[in-house]
């Protein structure tokens, strides 16, 4: 175990102390490309002599850099793997001032990986999906609101907890009107489906997924085709729920039987639905805000867990369409001319 020393043989310097020299490869990344991302993002300096790294910097930017170094190295005492991406997590769970490598509250085990949660948005996600019968998760791409959730179904499947999975999706590109497009049912709907699969074969063996598909044991559908039916004993995900209307969002929600759970995804800011019509996804969670047993989770653009750049991006645009909707506010409202200069006129 990683352990603390404090020994500080200069001002605003600590050191850490690692057991295991053989987890170091890793701890470090190639390149020693995980210290180069802390030193860059905490603003430390990271100096490795044997089995200990000096941290050196401003007192607070240090304390963060070593919960940082020790919760990577738990992970590793575990052995789960450490890449980038969770390097990245752990600076914002420590930045958020919340450390992970402990809590099996916020740990998703599926066949093929171990998942934890690189935001802090993430773990209070990973929190409600193992704890409410309805989840919520509202926000922008790349927060990992739809890959946690195809996790935590694979994992209630492989846990026995329920039969089966239930992948859904409004194919709004299509109206909905699949039938013009070639193949069955399946192979219709892949295209609007394929974050579901990705996240599937991402956290199940691959021989096993077709098997299930093909047995029936996980189902895709489009939104369209949820009408009448009820699903019990099953783990049943929405995705892109933004594309609802009213009526859609009513008639999926009541479709849960007995012991099942239901997963709502989407992003409020990419509305794909006619102009005029109300989203669903919008109006469940005016209506349903505070109803026992439903949670929802809001992510952020500061969530955002692809590379990068990506966060950036969100922000990028988020900050523009704001500044629109500063500028409309501003503008003055055009004259009309009255009836009676108009009749001059």
């Amino acid at each position: 175990m990683a352990r603390n020393t404090t020994k500080k043989p200069g001002k605003n310097r600590q050191v850490v102390d690692f057991e295991e020299n053989h987890l170091l490869v890793e701890l470090f990344g190639e390149h020693d490309a995980h210290l180069a991302r802390i030193e860059d993002e905490i603003n430390v300096a990271l100096i490795s002599r044997g089995n200990q790294i000096f941290v050196e910097g401003d007192k607070d930017n240090c304390k963060q850099a070593v919960r940082i170094l020790t919760d990577l190295y738990a992970r590793l005492e575990k052995g789960l793997p450490v890449g980038l991406g969770d390097v990245d997590g752990a600076i914002r769970m420590v930045r958020a001032g919340r450390v992970t490598s402990a809590d099996r509250e916020t740990q998703i085990t599926t066949p093929k990986r171990n998942i934890m949660p690189r935001s802090p948005a993430q773990a209070d996600y990973i929190r409600a999906l193992k704890n409410s019968e309805m989840t919520f998760g509202l926000g922008p791409a790349g927060t990992g609101k739809t890959y946690l959730a195809v996790a935590m179904a694979v994992a209630a499947m492989n846990n026995g907890e329920v039969e089966r999975i239930v992948l859904s999706r409004p194919a709004v590109e299509a109206g909905e009107r699949l039938g013009f497009l070639p193949g069955d049912l399946r192979e219709k709907v892949d295209p609007y489906l394929r974050p579901l699969y990705d996240g599937l074969y991402d956290c199940m063996p691959g021989d096993q997924v077709n098997k299930r598909l093909d047995n029936g044991e996980i189902e895709v559908a489009p939104l369209a085709y949820m009408r009448g039916r009820t699903l019990a004993n099953s783990f049943v995900i929405l995705d892109e729920a933004q594309n609802t209307t009213s009526v859609q969002m009513k008639m999926f929600l009541t479709r849960m039987g007995d012991n099942s759970r239901v997963v709502v995804t989407g992003d409020p800011s990419q509305i794909d639905l006619p102009s005029g019509t109300a989203s669903g996804l919008v109006e469940a969670r005016r209506i349903l805000s505070g109803v026992k047993g439903i949670e929802f989770v809001e992510f952020s653009d500061t969530d955002v867990v692809r590379h990068a750049l990506v966060s950036r991006i969100v922000r990028a645009y988020n900050a523009d369409d704001q500044k629109k909707s500063r500028t409309t506010k501003k503008a003055p409202a055009k004259k009309t001319a009255s009836k009676e200069t108009a009749s001059k006129q």
